[in-house]
This record gives C-alpha cells, structure tokens and sequence, in this order.
C-alpha cells in the first residue's frame, strides 16, 4: 500500500519495532498521544508488509543518506585510521580503518585514492557527517562489504538504484541468464559491475542506463532487441 504525501503530511505509523526511513521525522508531541511522526520530504509514503518499517519514496536528484542503506563510495582522502569517502550527498563520509571483517590495527586493509568500496550507512544525521562500515551489523562478516576491484562504475538516478534492488525486477536476472556477472548496487545512484569482457560490461552500462526512468525508460522487450543487436 502506497499514498502520496507532501512535506508536513502526519503519518499514523504504530508498531513494537517501528523503524522509520527516510523522509520521515519522529518527535515527541505536546499532548499526550506521544511521539508523532511527519513526512520532511514530498513522494510516497511506503511500508513493510507486517507495518514495522516506514520510508518515503522520492525520486530526488542528490542522496540523503539513511542508516542501513548500502552505498557505493570513492576513497578521496586518508585520514589517520581512517578514510574519507565520496558517496554523492551533501557531505562527505567517513570510513574507520577497523571496519572491515577481520581488521585490527595491525592488519587494515590498505585502500588507496579513487579506490570504490561497498558500505552501508551506519550513522546518518543532519549534523554530523555519515559514518560507514564494510561489515554486516549482526554477523560481523563481511557479507559482500569491502573494496570493488575492476568492473565499472554506472551512474543512474536513485529510482533506478531501488528498482534494481527489487527482486522482481527484470534487468539483472535478464542479463545474468545471457553471460555471468557481478553487480553491486548502492542507494546513492551508483551501480557496480564486472563481467569476463569488456564489450559485456559495457552491455550492462548501456541497459542500466536506458532502463533508468530518467533516462529512456526502456522496457523488456526493447533491453532484448538491444542486447540481440550487440550481440551479446
């Protein structure tokens, strides 16, 4: 179930284990209803199936980070233990040299300038710069967080980056049954991929970005009669 809504708008949102993505803004009310909970951004008001997680869906041109989202960053600076990294919003984040599976002070992994990770967002707030970490939470493993060697860095907009990660969705499965790859997807716009050859690499970058709605806008049967014509 899906609703559109505009910055402002209440949201009558109840559950144990209420997590609230982004576009959403809880605060402690002045009656005694208790906290309530209001949209800071205009899209679509979105939740899980069993209620327990809220987000509102926009399809805005710069990403704002939100805890727990994967994103895909670009070392740009050392900083003592630690990195600072690109991943397209307002500021730049931070990546502490222990979190990584396995680090420990004497054993960091050794990231160099320009260098792509895959992280997820473990801190996100408006006045403080977002933190990273390359490791699952729960497991401590790594659990495909880390530095992406190779492959090809896309650029698309963030619709396309959360209609990839739709397992309904038709792109990858359709280019995964034509030739193997590797694909990383990040919510901040930017999509990683490898394959065996170059010409399918440049396949999958040509598909994404004519599937992205900013874009072309490409259907499945139009990504078929492209991919026939490469040849691929």
């Amino acid at each position: 179930m899906s609703a559109t809504v505009l910055p402002g708008t209440a949201v009558s949102a109840q559950h144990v284990n209420l997590k609230l993505g982004p576009g959403l803004l809880q605060f402690s009310g002045a009656n005694e209803a208790g906290p309530s909970i209001i949209t800071t951004r205009a899209g679509t008001l979105n939740h899980s199936a069993n209620g327990s997680k809220w987000w509102v869906e926009s399809n805005s041109k710069r990403y704002v980070p939100a805890p727990q989202e994967s994103v895909i960053g670009v070392i740009i600076q050392k900083l003592g233990e630690g990195f600072r990294v690109d991943i397209g919003s307002a500021h730049y984040a931070s990546l502490d040299g222990l979190a990584f599976e396995g680090a420990t002070k004497r054993n960091k992994p050794n990231l160099k300038i320009g260098c792509l990770v895959y992280a997820r967002v473990s801190l996100a707030h408006k006045d403080m710069e977002p933190e990273l970490e390359c490791f699952d939470a729960q497991t401590r493993k790594s659990e495909g967080f880390g530095e992406l060697k190779g492959g090809f860095l896309v650029k698309c907009s963030l619709k396309m980056c959360r209609d990839l990660l739709d397992p309904k969705h038709f792109l990858l499965p359709l280019l995964g049954a034509r030739f193997p790859l590797e694909a990383a997807v990040g919510m901040n716009g930017r999509v990683w991929v490898s394959a065996k050859e170059t010409r399918q690499i440049i396949a999958i970058s040509r598909c994404i970005e004519a599937v992205d709605p900013d874009g072309g806008g490409m259907d499945e049967a139009g990504v078929k009669a492209f991919l026939s014509s490469l040849d691929v």
